[in-house]
């Protein structure tokens, strides 16, 4: 049984910094690319970064947080992780994981379904 578990997320204001987690269990983790998405109310889904497999040599951002945000992830703790600094209203959202067996991060990125997802974790911006 695959879970993919966010967590990290809260109410902070502009200019601050939050760091998502997503552990990950029942799948070789080492395995899979991981990818952060997120969605706004009333707003279609979006990308935000994605990791490579195994070792996370590779990855993607959008430009909307190019600079800003950094995936990472710790095989040894089945985790990735985002890394979100100078927050900005327009960063509120559900922030959910995902992970896809084998494929490149700018497949995981250019994905609108993945083989497992998490079930997300609120972030909210005040300005």
């Amino acid at each position: 049984h695959v879970q993919l578990v966010e967590s990290g997320g809260g109410l902070v204001q502009a200019g601050d910094s939050l760091r998502l987690s997503c552990a990950a269990s029942g799948l070789t983790f080492r395995s899979y690319g991981m990818g952060w998405f997120r969605q706004a109310p009333g707003k279609e889904r979006e990308s935000v970064a994605a990791i490579s497999f195994p070792s996370g040599s590779t990855t993607y951002y959008a430009d909307s947080v190019k600079g800003r945000f950094t995936i990472s992830r710790d095989n040894a703790k089945n985790t990735v992780f985002l890394q979100m600094n100078s927050l900005k209203p327009e960063d509120t959202a559900v922030y959910y994981c995902a992970a896809d067996y084998r494929i490149t991060p700018t497949e995981v990125f250019g994905r609108r379904s993945h083989d497992y997802w998490g079930q997300g974790t609120q972030v909210t911006v005040s300005s």
